[in-house]
């Protein structure tokens, strides 16, 4: 094409009409019917078949956040185009190709609606090859090459809008409640926040180590203490742990932090957040292979040591031991850490025996003091904190807090989190002076709250986390 003077990537074509706009403005058209009206259209070669005369080819055109992408068939005939370009199209147009058509629109003698070309030129030309069509590509060939999924399968295309719509759901909640949207730093000289262990980078401007956040959570403190009364940001969270069918290196976190609110204000915005988020992409009543989960109306508040009795079939309260407790373990296979306080084997135990069988939306309440170091103690019991982890399905989706703005126990909490970091605890928080001197400015009380959107995706859509990820994180092929 070079060679003979053509442009294989032009970069002067426009379009008058989509696909779906022609579909749409002409779908009245009886068979055989022809008009003189005259549109220009673009889209990548699906389908072609070139028989003497007269060729066909289906153009597929890109999908939007409302409608997937349409296809429609255009038509070259000897008579419109000439000899010389219709050889040319049988010598140039590849499948996977992006062409540029002008022609009318009509309706063939088998009813489909079609252009009939003018003229044409080539838009792009592909140098790869797409997969067959009609060959269904492996679940692994899907992920990795994720662009041919999305030209090949309907289904890759519905998630990617899904995906958009939820995600679009939730800022018009928040936005209607009054939250501004933020951004927050990922590069962090202290990584705090949750419990994970970090990436770690260096930084040759500064020569300084870094890390990759874990969270959200204390720059978006920083704006509360700052003034923000309603803040909120969805970003990429970075966690150098394991990979597998609900866990990601690089996932999407919502955090958001209400000023004069607490756990129980929170959990009414998470609510309403997750049942718009449904409705944007289907229904409240959700099918999965355990039982349908309904989402609709108000959720569960289940305590941990109620939910843990019930359970075990004895009582389990905040003030049982650790001794108490070790018979527990054995009998369900629990392997007690000698590290671990009778706080940390009800959260083991409650996560084995009861977390699993939450079908319906739960929120798990008042949990032992050493499960969050950013909660506040509870008002009305001083061995619990008021925080509550969201359970849909058997698998937690979000947590929220009574935030902690204590500056004085926060340090101590921290405090105690560094020095298992010291002792070798790689998921341990780091004592952070500079988040600790702003909370000594003043914070007010506030409620916060932490939702994964993958895993939102995940229970609206009934798909993997490698399917929700548009671009998940693969090992490298050998």
């Amino acid at each position: 094409m070079i060679e003979a003077g053509e442009q294989a990537y032009a970069p002067d074509l426009t379009r008058t009409h989509t696909l779906n706009q022609v579909r749409d403005g002409w779908q009245h058209l009886e068979t055989g019917e022809e008009t003189q009206d005259v549109v220009s259209i673009g889209g990548r070669v699906v389908f072609v078949r070139n028989t003497g005369k007269l060729c066909f080819a289906t153009l597929q055109d890109g999908f939007t956040l409302d409608g997937d992408a349409e296809r429609l068939q255009v038509m070259l005939s000897l008579a419109e185009v000439g000899e010389e370009r219709l050889a040319d199209w049988k010598a140039q147009v590849d499948l996977g190709d992006f062409v540029h058509v002008t022609g009318r629109v009509i309706v063939s003698r088998r009813g489909e609606l079609s252009v009939m070309a003018s003229q044409w030129r080539m838009g792009a030309k592909a140098l790869r090859p797409l997969p067959t069509l009609h060959k269904e590509l492996s679940e692994e060939s899907r992920v990795r090459r994720r662009h041919a999924d999305l030209v090949l399968r309907a289904d890759a295309r519905t998630m990617v809008r899904a995906r958009a719509q939820i995600t679009r759901a939730v800022r018009e909640v928040l936005q209607g409640d009054g939250y501004i949207e933020v951004e927050t730093p990922i590069l962090q000289l202290v990584h705090g926040g949750a419990a994970a262990r970090p990436f770690r980078t260096h930084l040759n401007a500064f020569s300084t180590d870094m890390t990759l956040r874990i969270a959200l959570e204390l720059y978006l403190k920083r704006a509360m203490v700052g003034g923000a009364d309603r803040v909120y940001e969805i970003g990429r969270i970075f966690r150098n742990e394991g990979i597998d069918s609900s866990h990601s290196a690089e996932f999407t976190m919502l955090e958001a932090y209400q000023s004069w609110g607490d756990q129980v204000t929170i959990a009414d915005l998470t609510r309403r957040i997750v049942q718009a988020a449904a409705d944007a992409v289907g229904s409240r009543q959700v099918d999965t292979e355990a039982g349908q989960i309904d989402l609709d109306g108000e959720w569960r508040w289940l305590p941990v040591h109620q939910g843990l009795s019930e359970a075990l079939g004895e009582e389990v309260t905040p003030r049982t031991s650790l001794d108490e407790l070790k018979p527990y373990a054995e009998a369900h296979g629990l392997e007690v850490d000698p590290g671990w306080e009778a706080g940390k084997v009800v959260m083991e135990l409650f996560e084995e025996l009861v977390e699993p069988g939450l079908l319906q939306p739960t929120f798990v309440c008042d949990y032992p003091t050493v499960a969050q170091p950013l909660a506040r103690q509870h008002r009305d019991d001083p061995d619990l904190i008021e925080a509550w982890d969201l359970i849909i399905g058997g698998v937690e989706r979000g947590t929220g807090f009574t935030e902690l703005v204590d500056p004085v126990i926060q340090r101590q909490r921290l405090t105690e989190q560094s020095l298992k970091a010291a002792g070798g605890d790689p998921e341990a928080m780091q004592l952070d002076e500079d988040f600790l001197a702003a909370l000594e400015f003043g914070a007010p009380p506030m409620g916060g709250m932490g939702l994964g959107l993958d895993r939102l995706v995940m229970l609206l859509t009934g798909a993997g986390i490698r399917e929700t990820i548009l671009f998940p994180l693969l090992k490298p092929e050998r």
